[in-house]
């Protein structure tokens, strides 16, 4: 026998049922209605009531289900192998129990006065009750959103509580003992906020048809000014109601996620905000309005989730290409922001500062990191409706795709039915999107408050050590992904699940990058990586972990790309909590994703810290030791260090994507610092065999090690001078002019460094590193400045020289130094000696 339908009116089709399972007939006795008014409207009550007490049996069910996995939950908490904590067991079931007593008492002393109905029975002092003890529900709606973030997250780390969340099963009507249905634990602790609601309509229906003066008349009046209280007080604060809307068969239609997405359209980058319902996915664009007017959405188009298929990779039709801009006018954009930034704060700082400058320049500000933000992405993620065309979105990280991606199939195991909107529906629901929308502004700095944080900037170091939980998810993860690519049909493949490795992200000017990656774990399920990578942040607030299984298998391309995709075998975040990680301890952390725990430590140096240069009296190795001291007991021009580096780059790794800009394995890099250093015999057989970014962080660690920048203190502000000059020609004669008066170790290292990276941007479209990209990781390596000129007031107030507004916009002035002469045309040693130009370094 189905369930009751729980909608707000109840039909007067419905009964309640008694203890012995006999129905209590809503039908009123023959001959009884054609009486008066007064008859009429009890026997109505008595249908509203028994429609109402039928649904408060399946609510009582309900909760009951719910309470059923707690308590085993709880006992196995206190246990060595527990499921949940404590902690987590109440957050998640916080309430429920009192819920459940309450509603069982109403129900049972309800019950007797359906199955005795005359018009004397009064009811009104139950319905009073239970509304007097709304507190509970008070204190459940202001812990709810916690409860489904903690059982989210407990599902993700937990396969057991997850299988346990997805599958609870909920009893029928009394007479239909063998009757169940699969309800998930989401849509269980929704019913409680649910159930308010329709209380409080039950007691309109119920005063309507009650004579006023029937006892019950004040009671009920009493009860829905409780409830319509209660309802306006917790209006604002349920997610749940502000994220729903029902549909014209009466159905809950919930938002499940928003966001903003960058679609390709006929070549073209659009942004758009991407709404996925339990039923549903609608793109839409938002339309420019007037100042002081709402703003208001139009749907460019929807897929019913019923329909909504990921593109299988043996499709035969053709996917657009992707246009990709150079990382130079990506970085170029960077720049002018945080001159923007430092420009605000500037006018901030000023007495006579007016708010219309920084309005206008936040205007401006936003302007750039919207384009930013445009056309940053790269990542393909294409979705197709079976019945039309596909669409394709570029997304910013790895870890972004797959959030979609599993929202959405966590929505598809679900029993969906194709939904087609008509014009006035879908009308409505574009409409909603206003109210139902919990992403409201593009994520750009320009968009948050002055008290928000601004994130860190510096170096965050951190040692990935190690993972455990592989086995179990690997082989399902390996299932599911054969099912794709086969459509569904499982071929006797033999699959591997050991080769593991690790990415990390961090968010940076709205959006997310990947920065680091470990070495491929071969032949285990519980790799030991330890290594440590140097990751520099841009005001950052969050890093993230993504564990992948290496795939060799050709046939796996991603259409859109033509490259092999890994798979995802879990993922997670954590908060850059400045108090927790600007500590000179390592901070050890734990993320759990998907049943797998990956264990790293952590630490933050701050940016004046990391560019900070101490003097050294080091006379023997190579690492902190003056150029012109190594070049001359080598008895050569340029440092062994720094020939040997650029010849193994560019012998196996000029075409490594990110070669310079992704770090290096940190252990790595000081095995190869400690080799240099004692001039071991095993130099060249480590070269040969190590990581070709740990040979490319050992070569940016030399010059960043260097007691003296490689463009040296003296010339420090001749250089930041010189690159100012608006004048072609003049610039030209001082950079050059610059350049001859550097000591001869040093100005041929430099000549010898730009040209090879001149050699490396040449392979651009494959390493993605343009000369700009380069000019961005070795500019504020080359050139510092000095503690001195600090002092000597060179570059803004001393107290100001280390916050993040003015080195960036310090650092922007090192970046266009190098970039200058990475951009300028061959550079000949002889020739620049040759040369004598009048000009003094003085300038």
């Amino acid at each position: 026998m189905p369930f009751i339908d729980e909608s707000p009116t109840m039909s007067p089709s419905l009964c309640a049922r008694g203890p012995d399972g006999e129905a209590i007939s809503p039908v009123p006795p023959e001959g009884l209605l054609p009486g008066g008014h007064i008859e009429k409207g009890l026997e109505m009550k008595k249908l509203v009531l028994s429609g109402f007490l039928a649904s408060e049996e399946i609510y009582i069910n309900q909760l009951e289900a719910l309470l059923l996995p707690m308590r085993p939950l709880k006992a196995t908490a206190t246990t060595s192998q527990p499921v949940l904590t404590i902690q987590q067991v109440e957050t998640i079931f916080y309430k429920i129990q009192d819920i459940f007593e309450i509603h069982k008492e109403f129900y049972d002393a309800l019950l007797p006065h359906i199955q005795q109905w005359d018009e004397k029975v009064a009811v009104g002092h139950l319905f009073k009750k239970l509304a007097s003890q709304l507190g509970v529900y008070k204190a459940f709606v202001d812990n709810y959103k916690t409860a489904v973030e903690t059982a989210e997250k407990c599902s993700q780390a937990n396969t057991q509580f997850q299988k346990i969340s997805e599958n609870l099963k909920v009893k029928g009507p009394k007479d239909s003992k063998d009757c169940t249905t699969n309800v998930t634990m989401e849509a269980l602790l929704y019913k409680p906020i649910d159930r308010v609601t329709r209380s409080t309509l039950v007691l309109h229906d119920l005063l309507k048809h009650t004579p006023k003066d029937h006892p019950d008349f004040p009671l009920l009046q009493d009860a829905l000014r409780i409830s319509q209280n209660f309802l306006s007080s917790i209006n604002e604060e349920i997610d749940p109601r502000r994220t729903a809307i029902t549909t014209p068969k009466g159905e809950a239609r919930q938002l499940v996620k928003d966001g903003f997405l960058v679609e390709m359209l006929e070549g073209s980058r659009k942004l758009r905000h991407v709404f996925l319902f339990t039923d549903l996915l609608l793109c839409a664009k938002m339309k420019k309005t007037s100042a002081g007017r709402q703003q208001q959405y139009e749907c460019k188009w929807y897929i019913p989730l019923a329909d909504l298929t990921f593109q299988l990779l043996d499709d035969s039709d053709v996917c657009p290409h992707i246009q990709v801009l150079p990382e130079h006018e990506i970085e170029e954009i960077k720049i002018k922001i945080s001159v923007i930034k430092s420009d605000i704060q500037k006018e901030k700082k000023a007495l006579k500062g007016q708010s219309r400058n920084v309005e206008r320049l936040r205007k401006k500000m936003n302007e750039q990191e919207s384009w930013l933000l445009l056309h940053s992405p790269t990542i393909p993620f294409r979705i197709h409706n079976k019945h039309g065309k596909s669409y394709l979105f570029l997304l910013s990280s790895d870890y972004e795709r797959s959030e979609w991606r599993e929202s959405i199939q966590k929505l598809q195991k679900k029993d969906l039915q194709t939904c087609q909107l008509s014009s006035v529906e879908l009308q409505v629901l574009t409409s909603s999107c206003c109210k139902l929308r919990t992403v409201h502004n593009i994520p750009v700095t320009s968009n948050k408050d002055d008290e928000e944080t601004s994130g860190l900037y510096g170096f965050l170091h951190v040692i990935v050590h190690s993972a455990k939980g592989f086995k179990e998810s690997a082989n399902l993860y390996c299932t599911l992904c054969l099912c794709v690519l086969f459509r569904s049909v499982l071929y006797p493949v033999s699959v591997s699940c050991s080769d593991l490795y690790c990415t990390l992200e961090v968010d940076s000017y709205g959006y997310f990058v990947s920065k680091a990656k470990t070495r491929v774990f071969r032949d285990t399920t519980e790799p030991q990586w330890n290594e440590e990578f140097e990751i520099e942040l841009e005001g950052s607030q969050c890093l993230r972990i993504l564990c992948y299984e290496k795939c060799y298998d050709k046939t796996k391309l991603n259409k859109d790309n033509n490259e092999i995709v890994d798979i995802i075998m879990g993922k997670g975040q954590v908060q850059l909590d400045p108090q927790t990680v600007q500590s000179k301890n390592w901070h050890v952390d734990v993320i759990e994703m998907n049943g797998i725990k990956v264990e790293f430590s952590m630490k933050f140096t701050s940016r004046d810290l990391s560019l900070k240069r101490t003097p050294s009296k080091k006379q023997s190795g190579v690492f902190g030791v003056k150029i012109s001291i190594v070049t001359k007991r080598e008895r050569s021009k340029v440092p062994y260090i720094v020939r040997q580096c650029i010849e193994e780059v560019e012998k196996r790794g000029i075409d490594e994507v990110g070669i310079y800009r992704i770090s290096g394995v940190a252990t790595d890099i000081q095995a190869l610092k400690a080799a240099f250093d004692t001039n071991s015999k095993d130099i060249l057989v480590m070269l040969n065999d190590m990581d070709i970014n740990a040979i490319a962080g050992t070569l940016k660690l030399y010059f960043r090690e260097l007691p003296e920048p490689l463009l040296t203190d003296r010339l420090y502000p001749a250089f930041m001078e010189g690159i100012a000059l608006s004048d072609p020609a003049a610039k030209e004669n001082c950079m050059m002019h610059l350049l001859r008066s550097l000591p001869d170790p040093n100005l041929i290292t430099f000549l010898s460094l730009l040209e090879h990276l001149k050699r490396v941007a040449d392979k651009e479209p494959i390493n993605k590193m343009s000369l700009h990209n380069l000019g961005t990781v070795f500019g504020p390596t080359l050139l510092r400045p000095s503690e001195s000129e600090v002092t000597k007031g060179h570059i803004t107030l001393a107290s100001d020289i280390w916050s993040h507004d003015v080195m960036a916009q310090v650092s922007v002035t090192w970046v266009q130094v190098l970039l200058y002469y990475l951009q300028h045309p061959p550079i000949s040693f002889a020739e620049l000696k040759r040369n004598t130009l009048y000009f003094s370094t003085d300038v």
